[in-house]
């Protein structure tokens, strides 16, 4: 410390680490970035010293953050951003800096992103309020600004063209697919790794992000009656310990029950054991013992399945947010308890879109009102459907995100 300040000044220093930029290249959307450079700037205190950024060179990843951060406080200070003259003179003060041309287009997608949605960050102590009036509805235009969200939301998730989803359009893979409009892209399939005779190594599946784990999701459809070996291969291969239902089973529309009642169910070289079930309110909960017997050193896994009863067929969102809420509290607790928080969720709803999508999201939602005391349910499904693009696929189901948060700040 300088001798001056005094040789025992404590300074708190805080370090942010963005653990979402690959080895290679730039991220695959802005929306991850652009909500840690959000952060970053919440959490720096107006008196507080110069921002220390670094990357391996101090160079590319770096001069992108700092671009980002200015060009953020120009938009809202003038209504323009220069990109160009931005990068220019950072180039003037330390070579490399934005090192790439990828870099230099991510850094307009994030700005441009960042321009069309506008922060929908909202502190804790004003969801309640700042809720009520975005349900406002204005008769001039007949929309309120939740919808407007909403819509904005449409506009800006990308679709997935033909080649996005070239291994589940393959046609050996056809009848994997319970619906050919709701496909996993490929940069997104857990490949399965368990070996069983002819079967291939697709599942109409997709890896998603939690709040503070990559991949921590894995969506899917309910199995198919020529799937579920292939459903189970999934859970041994990707270490998941929950599995979330979130629709009934119907024989009518190829939903069989993909679990055992008692005893033993052998799918190929993997043995499911039935071990115990509860029943609580709107929650079946069953616990089973997975193995691979044709590799029994590998011990086995326990895995907790929570059948949530709460939301029928025929309804948009769940009938209780108390009752959700629970189901997302339980399904937390076993995963921290049993697995220190390390293994997987396969979330699964009939064709792993909307309902799957809304257990992600408030899921999401809950992490960030215990990490950051904000809500940000557009960042939070914004960021699965750069993934999947039917995640929360409904309006109803948004706002139902919006109403667990506040029954989640409610509950205490």
């Amino acid at each position: 410390m300088d001798g001056q300040r005094g040789a025992h000044e404590i300074r708190e220093i805080r370090q942010f680490h963005f653990t979402g930029w690959p080895d290679h290249g730039v991220p695959y959307h802005a929306t991850g970035l652009l909500g840690f450079v959000r952060q970053v700037k919440s959490k720096s205190p107006p008196n507080a010293g110069p921002l220390v950024v670094h990357c391996s060179a101090g160079a590319g990843r770096t001069g992108c953050f700092i671009v980002i951060d200015i060009m953020l406080d120009m938009a809202e200070r003038e209504g323009v951003v220069d990109i160009y003259n931005c990068v220019r003179e950072l180039r003037s003060r330390r070579v490399n800096m934005v090192q790439t041309e990828e870099q230099y287009v991510f850094i307009h997608d994030a700005i441009l992103e960042a321009c069309l949605c506008g922060d929908t960050s909202v502190p804790a102590s004003q969801v309640r309020s700042v809720y009520y009036e975005m349900n406002k509805l204005d008769p001039q235009t007949n929309s309120s600004q939740i919808k407007e969200e909403f819509r904005t939301l449409n506009m800006v998730t990308p679709t997935l063209r033909v080649e996005d989803c070239s291994i589940a359009l393959l046609p050996r893979n056809h009848e994997k697919n319970r619906c050919m409009d709701v496909l996993p892209p490929d940069r997104c399939l857990p490949f399965l790794i368990t070996i069983d005779g002819e079967s291939s190594n697709y599942i109409n599946a997709a890896l998603m992000d939690s709040y503070k784990q990559p991949s921590a999701f894995i969506v899917t459809q309910h199995p198919l009656p020529n799937t579920v070996k292939d459903f189970w291969r999934l859970v041994l291969d990707y270490h998941c310990t929950s599995i979330v239902m979130l629709n009934d089973v119907d024989p009518a529309q190829l939903c069989p029950q993909y679990w055992p009642e008692n005893g033993v169910h052998r799918h190929g070289p993997i043995q499911v054991e039935f071990v115990s079930a509860d029943l609580e309110e709107d929650i079946i909960s069953r616990i089973f013992r997975i193995y691979n017997a044709a590799r029994p050193q590998d011990g086995y896994r326990m895995v907790q399945q929570f059948q949530f009863l709460g939301w029928p067929m025929y309804r948009d969102t769940p009938v209780s947010k108390r009752s959700f809420l629970k189901l997302i509290r339980q399904v937390d607790k076993w995963q921290e308890e049993y697995n220190g928080g390390e293994g997987r969720t396969v979330v699964h709803c009939l064709n792993g879109g909307g309902r799957s999508g809304t257990f992600c999201a408030i899921s999401i939602v809950c992490e960030m009102l215990r990490h950051q005391r904000a809500v940000d349910v557009f960042h939070a499904v914004k960021t699965l459907r750069n993934n999947k693009p039917n995640m929360v696929d409904l309006l109803d189901q948004y706002k139902f995100c919006y109403e667990v948060a506040l029954e989640y700040l409610n509950s205490g």
